[in-house]
């Protein structure tokens, strides 16, 4: 981009290359992922499930062919294409008291999807269900986690309100032992850990946390019957209460605009501003509705997965917040010839110019608005998008305290301590989100021993180690759905659906050659890990120049453990053409078959 071009910026880049700088120093703690609590002993009520009663069954002590932990949208899509493959021995696993996943415990007052929901909520064609906006809220997008699974007749042999203790391959018998915290043991030829990525929730590991005598509760274990209301807000019985939130995230900024509506005062704790763009949230169009092409979700979700990876498409179907940098980046770069880094970075200022100007023009309090305004690019942390949260901070009851990119001091027997102030409250919610860094074993709750005893945790305590993200060597006939060594999107349902399509390839292939065991090649898997490493190096500055969060490890990104346990740079696209490529060549190179 030329001098010219520059200096007829409507912002200083200089400038706000150090503001962003300034500002993400100030947030920089060596203690990483280490700065969360994990939720046991004296904090493990914070995971007690307030939706259900305990559900009482006996032991099991049987055999199936395939177990799919976790009852999320991963556990949906693989059920739902192991089904379509014929598969009829599912038994799926899941610690809630129902299908759903993120979406069971997330009941908070206001939550509903950040990406459109036409794109968002799966199969919505295979159960010929339209969303009824374009952003839905959680019940319905829990209510369409129930339909998948009567679609695909998941609820035959579930286990909801279980716990995987362990698991251990018996070679001899070519199976799996499967052990629970109900003391189920039985057996399975094909294990899928589809846990999901968000499903631990974490506390802040603020000093005196455990010593607070109010009440208090994570967002992802709603207490109604302390707030009154429902997921739509009316929270009566905060009229009287003095109330604290800690977090300023994607959670919060839903669930803040109906807290600040009915406490009696509420005091926001912020350590990092969120992105607050439009939502411009809206009814379906019913004619738009019908006129939707068979294979109209698969064209709409790779659409908005091309764009918000930075690739071209000829329109733009989905037309958000998501993809709107993409519009001024080729706004900015019409000829296709200039700095492609600098003219994203740019775009990028440009957009971030924008949603800190609505902050300001929303936010009566000058100071407020400023302390609102997020200082770092884009897609350093979630962007979030919401019509009423920049709103709520006018009115008189709400109150935001900013730590200045320090967080919270230490919680005492009655309030929060911040900025060397106390805030006296009466309850204390924690909108501090799961947990997204930590070792697997430590998020799923369970550990996985291999070939000759092998831990899972033991053979990834150097890095993860994976062909495609989905299978590890030593582990055979063991399939795993998660983020690391795998493209992503801003859209995860695209990204678990081209997982559960590549698992259900394979293990179809095996039942069809009456396969015995399925592992992975050594070399193969060195390869990848290798093409993962060497890919992450191109993102490397931008995410040491964001400030600290779980898309850049809390602000330590580098080092080739964090590289290896990182996503695959060029996105979902890139991933997706690799399997089908690998798929459509047929020899299913890189895996090891022994026959019965």
């Amino acid at each position: 981009m030329s001098e010219t071009a520059t200096t007829a910026l409507p912002f200083d880049p200089d400038a706000l290359r150090e503001k962003y700088r300034q500002e993400r120093d100030k947030r920089l703690r060596a203690e990483g992922n280490e700065q969360y609590v994990e939720i046991t002993g004296s904090f493990a009520h914070y995971r007690d499930d307030p939706y259900v009663q305990p559900i009482e069954r006996p032991a099991l002590f049987d055999e199936v062919e395939v177990v799919v932990i976790g009852g999320g949208h991963a556990g949906l899509l693989l059920g739902a294409r192991l089904r379509e493959a014929g598969v009829q021995e599912i038994r799926m696993i899941e610690k809630g008291g129902d299908f759903g996943g993120t979406w069971y415990w997330n009941r908070y007052p206001g939550a509903a999807c950040d990406t459109e929901a036409y794109i968002y909520m799966p199969l919505l064609e295979e159960t010929g269900y339209i969303p009824t906006e374009k952003y839905a809220k959680a019940p319905e997008i829990r209510a369409n986690c129930q339909r998948i699974a009567r679609k695909y007749d998941l609820y035959r042999d579930v286990l909801f309100q279980t716990q995987i203790a362990e698991l251990r391959w018996d070679e001899q018998a070519g199976t799996w032992l499967v052990s629970t915290d109900r003391g189920d043991r039985f057996r399975a030829k094909y294990v899928c850990m589809a846990n999901g990525p968000l499903n631990r929730p974490k506390l802040p590991g603020v000093p005196g946390i455990e010593s607070f005598q109010g009440h208090s509760f994570h967002t992802s274990r709603w207490d109604y019957d302390y707030t009154g209301g429902d997921d739509f807000g009316g929270l009566t019985g905060l009229s009287d209460k003095r109330v604290a939130i800690i977090g300023t995230g994607a959670t919060a900024v839903q669930c803040v605009p109906h807290v600040g509506a009915s406490a009696k005062q509420l005091f926001l704790f912020q350590r990092t501003p969120s992105s607050i763009d439009v939502r411009a949230n809206r009814p379906t169009d019913p004619e738009w509705a019908q006129s939707l092409q068979a294979g109209w979700q698969r064209h709409r979700m790779e659409n908005f997965s091309t764009l918000t990876s930075g690739g071209v498409a000829e329109v733009d179907l989905v037309s958000d917040g998501w993809t709107e940098i993409i519009g001024m980046l080729l706004r900015r770069r019409p000829d296709g010839k200039s700095d492609f880094a600098q003219t994203l970075e740019y775009a990028d200022f440009e957009k971030m110019e924008q949603v800190r100007a609505r902050a300001e023009a929303i936010v009566n309090d000058p100071d407020t608005a400023e302390a609102l305004k997020p200082y770092y690019r884009q897609f350093c942390k979630r962007p979030c998008f919401h019509d009423e949260y920049l709103h709520t901070f006018n009115r008189p009851n709400v109150t935001l305290v900013d730590t200045q990119g320090l967080g919270v001091e230490r919680i005492t027997e009655r309030g929060v301590v911040a900025n060397g102030v106390e805030y006296p409250v009466d309850c204390i919610i924690y909108a501090s989100g799961f947990e997204v860094g930590t070792a697997m074993e430590r998020r799923a709750g369970y550990q996985v021993y291999g070939r000759d005893g092998l831990a899972l945790s033991e053979k990834w305590r150097d890095g993860v180690s994976t062909l495609y993200g989905m299978q590890s060597r030593g582990f055979p006939n063991c399939f795993i759905i998660g983020l690391s060594q795998v493209g992503t999107s801003a859209n995860i349902t695209h990204v678990l659906d081209v997982q559960s399509k590549h698992v259900t390839h394979i293990i179809n292939h095996a039942r069809e050659h009456e396969v015995r065991t399925v592992d992975v090649e050594g070399e193969a898997e060195e390869a990848w890990v290798q093409k993962v490493v060497n890919a992450s190096v191109a993102s490397l500055p931008f995410l040491e120049s964001c400030t600290p969060g779980y898309y850049n490890n809390e602000g330590r990104p580098n080092g080739e453990l964090i590289r290896r346990n990182g996503a695959f740079a060029p996105g979902i696209m890139a991933f997706s053409k690799i399997l089908d490529e690998w798929r459509g060549e047929g020899s299913l190179a890189g895996l090891e078959f022994s026959r019965r």
